[in-house]
C-alpha cells in the first residue's frame, strides 16, 4: 500500500460505502477491521483487501460488489494525494532567496501604466459575457466518529468468573461456627471454648479450548482477555485453569500456546479431567464465513463427543451473534452442546452451564 494512503481511513470509507450498498455491517465489524489493521494486516493493499473481504462478505455476490467498491475507494484516496514537488534543473531554491524576493518587490514597486479609455464606435455594443454556473462541490463522505464498543468488557469477565465455584471442605479449621458454639454453651451450662469448622475450598477446575487464527483473528483481544481473567481473576488459581488452542477444528492434537507451536495430544489433556471439570470452547464454528462444511461438522462432532465422555459441564462461547449462526456449521453445532454468543448475557449463561446448571 502506498505510504500516502492511511489504512484506517481506507477502512472507514469502505465501511461506509458497503453499508450504503446494503451490507449488514455494524460497529463490531468496523472495530474488528481496525484490530486487523493494527495487527499488521494493513501493510499491503492485497493483504488488507483479502482480510476485509473475508471478514465482511458472506456470499460471492457480496465479494464481487466488494471488489468494485474497493477500487472506487482506492481511486478516491489516490486523487486526494498531494501533487509531487517538481525540481527546477540548474537552479537551487533556498530559504535565503525566499526571504530576499519579498524585500526586493517592496523596494522597487512596478511602474504604473495609464490606460486610456477609447470610446466605442457607433453601432457596436459589447457582447455579454458567458454566464458560468455556480460551483457546486462534490459530496464528500464524512467519517463518522464511532464510539468504542466491545462485546464484553474485561470487568464483566472478571465478575462472571466469580460464579465458577465448587466449594468443598478442605482448608484449615479456622472458621468460627457461631451456632455450634452457642448450642454447646447452652448444653454444658458454661462457655469453655469456641467451636470451629473447616474452611471451604474452591475445587473447581476449568479447561479452555480456544480457536486461534483464521476467522478468529479479529477476536484475539477477547480470547486473550478471557484466558487472562480466568487465570488471574482471583477466584481460580492459575493451576486450576488450563488453556489449549486450535485452528478451526481440534484434531488429535491441541496446542499449549497461542502461536500453535507446542502440540499436546488431546487424549493426554482429557486424561487429566474428571466429571466435575468445567470445559469452555471458544470458536465461531464457521459462523464468521457463513459456511456449512460436512468435514468440519464431523470433526467438531467427534471432538464434542470426546469431551462429553469425560465431563458433563461443557459450554460453547461464539463471538458471532446468533443471527450469523443460521445457515452455517454453528447452527448444527449448537444442537450438540449449549452455545452462547460472546456478550455479557451469553457469557453469564455459559458460566452457569460450566457450573453444572442446565440451561433454560
Amino acid at each position: 500500500m502506498s505510504d500516502f494512503l492511511d489504512a484506517q481511513k481506507l477502512v472507514a470509507l469502505l465501511f461506509l460505502r458497503l453499508r450504503k450498498s446494503g451490507f449488514d455491517l455494524g460497529v463490531g465489524e468496523y472495530f474488528a477491521a481496525l484490530e486487523a489493521v493494527e495487527g499488521g494486516y494493513g501493510r499491503s493493499r492485497p493483504v488488507l483487501q483479502r482480510t476485509l473481504k473475508l471478514m465482511w462478505c458472506t456470499s460471492r455476490s457480496q465479494q464481487s460488489q466488494f471488489d468494485l467498491l474497493w477500487e472506487m475507494v482506492i481511486r478516491q484516496l489516490e486523487s486526494e494525494l498531494p501533487p509531487p514537488v517538481q525540481e527546477i534543473e540548474g537552479h537551487e531554491f533556498n530559504s535565503t532567496q525566499a526571504e530576499v524576493a519579498p524585500s526586493l518587490s517592496q523596494a522597487t514597486p512596478p511602474p504604473v501604466t495609464e490606460v486610456s479609455e477609447e470610446p466605442e464606435p457607433d453601432g457596436i455594443s459589447a457582447a455579454p459575457l458567458p454566464v458560468r454556473p455556480p460551483f457546486v462541490p462534490a459530496e464528500v463522505e464524512e467519517l463518522v466518529e464511532l464510539q468504542t464498543y466491545w462485546p464484553i468488557s474485561h470487568r464483566d469477565m472478571l465478575y462472571a468468573w466469580r460464579y465458577l465455584r465448587r466449594m468443598v471442605p478442605g482448608g484449615p479449621v479456622d472458621v468460627l461456627d457461631v451456632s455450634a458454639t452457642v448450642e454447646r454453651t447452652a448444653r454444658e451450662g458454661f462457655f469453655l471454648a469456641p467451636v470451629y469448622h473447616q474452611r471451604d475450598r474452591n475445587e473447581a477446575g476449568l479447561i479452555l479450548f480456544v480457536d486461534q487464527n483464521g476467522s478468529m483473528m479479529p477476536f484475539h483481544r477477547y480470547t486473550r482477555d478471557l484466558v487472562d481473567t480466568a487465570k488471574n481473576g482471583g477466584v481460580l488459581h492459575s493451576e486450576q485453569v488450563a488453556a489449549f488452542y486450535f485452528q478451526n477444528v481440534p484434531g488429535d492434537y491441541v496446542y499449549a500456546d497461542r502461536n500453535l507451536m507446542q502440540p499436546v495430544a488431546l487424549e493426554r489433556v482429557l486424561e487429566q479431567c474428571d466429571r466435575d471439570t468445567s470445559m469452555l470452547i471458544v470458536s465461531d464454528a464457521g459462523a464468521a464465513r457463513g459456511y456449512r462444511k460436512l468435514a468440519r461438522l464431523r470433526a467438531t462432532t467427534a471432538f464434542v463427543l470426546a469431551l462429553q465422555q469425560r465431563a458433563s459441564a461443557i459450554a460453547w462461547l461464539n463471538p458471532m451473534p446468533r443471527l450469523r449462526w443460521k445457515g452455517s456449521s454453528a447452527e448444527l453445532v449448537a444442537g450438540l452442546v449449549p452455545m452462547f454468543p460472546m456478550n455479557e448475557d451469553g457469557f453469564s449463561q455459559a458460566i452457569d452451564v460450566a457450573r453444572g446448571q442446565v440451561p433454560a
